[in-house]
């Protein structure tokens, strides 16, 4: 996963930066591609965060999660988010 997710991560880069150098910025695509990345960042953090709240409240009650298993958990909403943005901004070149 973590392999998929930096590759899917660095191809979405690449094609949001091709479309910031053909189209102006003040484009209502471009604003609302801009808007569409910092709240998927946004919400993608916020799952992130809480599965690690949910981990560690776990511990503090006994629970024992594999860190493999918190790790996975975590990357997840990154991966999903990340995979989906490659092929919507490849459909749309």
């Amino acid at each position: 996963m973590t392999l998929e997710l930096w590759t899917t991560s660095f191809s979405t880069i690449a094609m949001r930066h091709g479309l910031w150098h053909t189209q102006p910025p003040t484009s209502a695509r471009m604003l609302g591609e801009n808007q569409r990345m910092v709240t998927e960042k946004l919400e993608a953090g916020m799952e992130t965060g809480l599965v690690w709240q949910k981990a560690m409240l776990g511990m503090m009650f006994g629970q024992t999660t594999p860190w493999w298993v918190t790790s996975r958990r975590s990357m997840t909403p990154y991966h999903r988010r990340s995979s989906a943005n490659s092929r919507r901004l490849s459909r749309q070149h």
